[in-house]
């Protein structure tokens, strides 16, 4: 069994890192999930509403409330027999680490993917998914906003690192060949 978590700023690569792992059979949960729930929970759009709601939900519940949402989903993937490998997509502070650290031991990794800015600002713009994904200003806020929930001290403590500045191929199969080394089995392509 492993759960392996990914970090990364905005336009990284950490959904394509899920991607690959979902088209290799391995199971995604994936944070920012929890996060746009209890958005539409509370009435308001993810799409502007998710910084305020994540925050929210820390200040709520405590600053690992969102990897403790995380935990049943993992859990259930685990429980299947045919999975030996969850990706959980998101990690943004330490205090969610320990909290996947406290219930999965050493079988729990990081995976940090990392970009420079303006590869991950033209990454962004080419997939449009809100405003903040062209707004150069909006994603320098972005990424201090994220770094301010600790998740350059999640990179720091990575156990592996993608640096993910070449192809979309050549990041693809680098993932592939990390979800293999950490034991997903039979790996589909």
């Amino acid at each position: 069994m492993h759960v392996l978590g990914t970090v990364g700023l905005p336009g990284s690569g950490k959904g394509e890192f899920a991607d690959v792992a979902r088209n290799a059979g391995v199971p995604v949960v994936t944070m920012g999930d929890v996060i746009r729930q209890a958005c539409r929970d509370r009435g308001r759009d993810p799409a502007e509403a998710h910084g305020e709601v994540s925050k929210a939900l820390r200040d709520e519940n405590g600053p690992a409330a969102i990897a403790e949402q995380s935990l049943p989903h993992i859990r259930e993937h685990l429980a299947d027999d045919d999975t030996d490998t969850v990706v959980v997509d998101g990690l943004r502070s330490m205090v969610e680490v320990d909290a996947f650290t406290d219930a999965f031991g050493d079988e729990f990794s990081i995976v940090s993917i990392e970009a420079p800015f303006d590869l991950r600002a033209e990454r962004l713009g080419e997939r449009g998914r809100d405003g903040t994904d062209t707004d150069l200003e909006a994603l320098r806020e972005r990424d201090e906003r994220e770094l301010g929930f600790g998740m350059g001290d999640v990179m720091d403590a990575a156990d592996y690192r993608i640096k993910n500045t070449d192809s979309l191929d050549a990041f693809q199969s680098e993932a592939r060949e990390l979800l293999s080394q950490v034991g997903a089995n039979d790996l589909q392509h």
